[in-house]
């Protein structure tokens, strides 16, 4: 059987969003965000090896809300100044299995539904691929703004939005860590096209795992929680 490794991204600072903690230690329905995550994913991956990146700054107290809540941390990764090294450094724990899978998930995705995971594992399951990604269609009007102010409407059927978690091939996912960073690297899989492992297959995502970027998305996923 394929093992499977999840790395845990909840080292960003949240500035955008707003509150006094980042997003991910903010409470939703009772605990902070990033402990639904992890229990969401223990349920549904329970023979998962998880791995959490956190801020060194917020180590003590992530320590002190695991004795609060009663709660078993996964093996805890610092994080860096970029989302890009923070995944890095997890990366760079991993052991060299090569026929072990890793799945990239944000901290701030707490209600990821059992569907997406097992597309993804399914997806995975072939040769033919380096990595597989969850996209949902496009449904907002798009535009395209030029660099003299003026825009254009855009066919919204050709983009997909990606979500996570992304799953790769451990040993390819490794390589691709290895390169210097570029400002291009939005999110995994750029990293892994960027070093040459772009066979990556788009796999259904679900509207419900939102990423919690504004304080109003907490009561939206409490909803999705509560069901």
């Amino acid at each position: 059987m394929t093992s499977v490794n999840i790395i845990i991204v909840a080292a960003g600072s949240g500035l955008r969003y707003g509150a006094p903690l980042p997003k991910q230690f903010c409470l939703l329905a009772g605990k902070p965000v990033v402990m639904h995550t992890i229990d969401r994913l223990r349920e549904l991956l329970p023979h998962c090896r998880m791995k959490l990146v956190i801020s060194r700054d917020m180590s003590d107290y992530w320590m002190n809300l695991c004795e609060k809540y009663t709660f078993e941390s996964p093996e805890v990764v610092f994080g860096g100044s970029s989302r890009w090294e923070s995944v890095h450094n997890a990366v760079t724990t991993l052991s060299d299995e090569n026929d072990s899978i890793t799945m990239i998930h944000d901290a701030v995705r707490p209600v990821v539904d059992s569907v997406t995971l097992q597309g993804l594992t399914e997806a995975m399951t072939s040769d033919d691929i380096d990595g597989a990604i969850p996209v949902t269609p496009v449904t907002d009007t798009l535009r395209e703004v030029f660099s003299d102010g003026t825009s254009a409407s855009i066919d919204r059927s050709r983009f997909r939005a990606v979500q996570t978690p992304q799953a790769f091939r451990t040993s390819k996912l490794k390589v691709a860590y290895h390169l210097p960073y570029k400002q291009s690297f939005t999110d995994d899989a750029s990293v892994m096209e960027a070093a040459g492992f772009g066979r990556l297959k788009m796999t259904s995502g679900s509207p419900h795992n939102i990423k919690i970027t504004n304080p109003g998305d907490i009561a939206v996923a409490e909803l999705y929680i509560g069901r």
